[in-house]
């Protein structure tokens, strides 16, 4: 229960979120009372943001602390990465990877988005990643903050700007959802600029 984006803009790259958890339809912990409200994490040269349980958070940051050689530069690296990560996940932090029995994949239960110098990226729980161009939003906010996207993507304003107006619209609109936000920029790499 969250909003999460990226967008990529005129060689600027944004991530923001929003800060509230929520326990299931009737508790929330606004930012106020959590010390650690903050939704991104820094690894190396990336921002990674989870959509999912609260658990994920922690639990994601230690497998990939953890791993001798990762790249999160790449759809195909990262693709690796999280196939490397999800064993890693069951046996050691004791993931349950069962969702719909005709899944064809056993799912990792979390979406993720990165934001480093290389891109934008989504990793969704049968390791499908995607590499965005423009913009992209999870989490429960995510039709809201997609929206505002769309909206302001042509207009003047560059990726930070967009990127904050649609966490706004996120937590405008859904109950889930709450300012304020965190939000991180990062330039894109020469080589990797489209």
């Amino acid at each position: 229960m969250t909003t999460i984006v990226v967008v990529r803009k005129n060689g600027q790259i944004a991530i923001a979120a929003d800060s509230q958890t929520t326990f299931g339809d009737d508790q929330r912990l606004p930012a106020a009372y959590d010390v650690f409200h903050d939704k991104i994490f820094r690894l190396g040269d990336s921002y990674l943001a989870i959509a999912g349980s609260a658990a994920h958070d922690l639990v994601l940051q230690g497998a990939l602390k953890g791993m001798k050689s990762r790249d999160l530069s790449s759809r195909s690296g990262l693709f690796e990465t999280f196939r490397k990560i999800h064993p890693k996940l069951k046996d050691h932090f004791f993931l349950r990877p069962e969702e719909d029995e005709e899944d064809p994949y056993e799912s990792s239960q979390m979406m993720v988005l990165v934001a480093n110098g290389h891109g934008i990226f989504g990793v969704y729980p049968m390791r499908e990643v995607y590499e965005f161009s423009r913009f992209w939003a999870i989490g429960s906010g995510r039709k809201f903050a997609m929206g505002a996207m769309h909206a302001l993507y042509d207009s003047a304003l560059d990726a930070r700007a967009i990127a904050e107006a649609a966490v706004r619209a996120g937590a405008e609109f859904d109950a889930s959802s709450a300012l304020p936000m965190s939000l991180y920029t990062v330039s894109i790499d020469k080589d990797s600029d489209k």
